[in-house]
């Protein structure tokens, strides 16, 4: 067993997708354990199987009191074992709200209307977002997104690297991902969206990979980029990040943003993975 992963967050932003994705990753998954009781049952867990490629704690509806528990929990979790981490899930509080109305379940955090619930539980969890491992912001991708997310990054390969990389591709339009540590912007490339032949295909497709980086300006960005991360990655990883995730942005997402992530890919043999967020809109 690889390591140990406390996943929480905010309610509605997608504990149970990344609990069923875990599992399907082969990982040992308990929910709603007393956090009193995690210690003892990771290291259980980890005394006795070798079956597993890690053990998930979903940890939901963490008030004040739960926050300062389950940093402690990590803490002691910590002392046994150095790969243990929090991924801590949100979203925005009108997608929140959406959710909720949609499903029309009770928000586990008491307060006069929804958007109270969610205000207070935002507060309360404010701490342990701040000291999870991993962000990850569900707000504007859908459960398949999620599910593929995780994937990427908990596979058994990606976990034997110090740390994580995940680059991104996105289309301004839609919004910059509030989850990313570094941001790139391509914006600056001539456009295949106003090519009639290229504008149905996407960064993938060879056509329009091949004209995004024929352009002299895109392998200048694309040298520039890979040098200044090649001595970055370390230095993130000397001091201790666990995850690192880099965000390549153009307009729409389709086209430029993801041929350019995907040479970034290339070049930089430890990045990990790909998730082009916006490709299919």
């Amino acid at each position: 067993m690889d390591e140990v992963l406390l996943v929480t967050g905010m309610s509605g932003a997608g504990r149970s997708t990344v609990s069923a994705a875990l599992e399907d990753l082969g990982w040992f998954v308990i929910d709603n354990l007393p956090l009193e009781l995690v210690v003892r049952v990771s290291e259980l867990a980890l005394s006795t199987s070798t079956e597993f490629a890690g053990v998930a704690f979903i940890v939901g509806r963490a008030g004040r009191q739960q926050t300062e528990a389950l940093l402690a929990v990590e803490k002691d979790l910590q002392q046994l074992h150095d790969e243990a981490k929090i991924l801590f899930l949100d979203a925005p509080d009108d997608v929140l709200i959406h959710r909720y109305e949609g499903n029309r379940r009770r928000h586990p955090f008491p307060a006069p209307t929804l958007a109270d619930s969610i205000s207070g539980e935002r507060s309360a969890l404010a701490t342990i977002r701040d000291a999870a491992d991993l962000v990850i912001d569900t707000g504007s991708i859908n459960t398949n997104q999620l599910r593929t997310r995780i994937q990427e990054i908990f596979t058994k390969e990606n976990a034997q690297h110090p740390m994580r990389i995940s680059i991104v591709s996105f289309g301004y339009s839609n919004g910059i991902p509030r989850d990313v540590d570094l941001v790139f912007d391509c914006r600056f490339l001539p456009n295949p969206h106003w090519i009639e032949e290229l504008r149905p295909l996407t960064g993938l497709d060879a056509p329009v990979a091949d004209y995004v980086l024929a352009q002299e300006p895109a392998q200048h960005f694309l040298s520039d980029v890979v040098n200044m991360l090649t001595w970055q990655i370390p230095a993130f990883a000397n001091e201790g990040k666990s995850y690192l995730s880099i965000a390549v942005g153009c307009t729409g997402g389709r086209h430029r943003s993801v041929a350019i992530a995907e040479e970034i890919r290339s070049r930089l043999a430890i990045a990990n993975s790909v998730f082009h967020r916006d490709i299919a809109r």
